[in-house]
C-alpha cells in the first residue's frame, strides 16, 4: 500500500465518521405524551395533528422524528406511571407533555396535578431530555376559583423548572363549533391541521431553532 493509498483511507474513515456524528447530532426525537386531544380520539391515524406535523417535518428535509405516546383519557399519573419506560424506549430529545386536562375535568385536586406534572418534568431531566410544558385550558363552568388554580399550575412549572411553555392546542379551536365534535371535548378532522400548525409556531424556536 503506498502513501497515498494508506493516509487516503484513513481521510475517507475519518470523513465517514465525521459526517456520521453530524447526522446522529443533528437527529432529534420529539416524544408527545398526551391524552385523547393528541391520540386522535374520533380521528383516522392518518388525519390525526401529529401525523400532519411529522409529514410536514418530513417535506421540509428536518431530520426531526415525533413518537406519539398519547392514551385516550389519560390523567397526569397515567404519565407519571409510563414516563419512564417511554424515556427508555425511545430515549427523545425533546418531550411535549400535553397532560391535566382529565384530571381537571374529574375534580382532583390542584396540588396533586401540580404534583405529578413536576415528577414527570424531573423524570424527564433527570434522563437528560427536554421537557415542554403545553399550556391546558379548561371550561369556565369548573368555576371561577378551580379554573384558575389549575390553569396556573402550567406557568408555576414553566418558571419554577426553567422549561418552556406553550400556548393550548385549541386555543382558537374549542370554542369554535365547526371544528369540534359533538361531545364538544374533542376537536374534529377539520381542526387537525390547524392544530398541526399551531403547534408548530410554538416549537419552531425550540425544536427547529433551538
Amino acid at each position: 500500500m503506498n502513501f497515498l493509498e494508506k493516509y487516503g483511507l484513513k481521510l475517507l474513515l475519518i470523513f465517514i465518521l465525521i459526517f456520521s456524528y453530524s447526522i446522529t447530532a443533528q437527529s432529534k426525537k420529539l416524544l408527545i405524551l398526551g391524552d385523547s386531544i393528541s391520540a386522535g380520539y374520533g380521528i383516522k391515524e392518518a388525519d390525526n395533528w401529529v401525523t400532519l406535523l411529522q409529514k410536514d417535518y418530513e417535506v421540509r428535509g428536518l431530520n426531526i422524528e415525533i413518537i406519539n405516546s398519547s392514551v385516550s383519557g389519560d390523567t397526569t399519573i397515567g404519565g407519571l406511571g409510563r414516563i419512564k419506560r417511554d424515556l427508555s424506549s425511545f430515549n427523545p430529545s425533546h418531550i411535549l407533555i400535553e397532560l391535566g386536562g382529565n384530571d381537571a375535568l374529574r375534580g382532583y385536586p390542584i396540588a396533586s396535578i401540580k404534583e405529578n406534572l413536576l415528577s414527570i418534568i424531573e423524570l424527564i431531566k433527570a434522563k437528560g431530555s427536554l421537557p415542554i410544558l403545553m399550556q391546558i385550558r379548561i371550561p369556565p363552568n369548573y368555576g371561577k376559583r378551580y379554573v384558575e388554580a389549575f390553569e396556573k399550575i402550567y406557568q408555576e412549572l414553566s418558571l419554577e423548572q426553567d422549561i418552556p411553555l406553550v400556548e393550548f392546542m385549541l386555543e382558537n379551536i374549542a370554542l369554535n363549533k365547526n371544528l369540534m365534535q359533538l361531545d364538544g371535548i374533542h376537536p374534529n378532522q377539520k381542526a387537525q391541521s390547524l392544530i398541526a400548525s399551531e403547534v408548530k409556531k410554538s416549537l419552531v424556536k425550540i425544536i427547529e431553532n433551538p
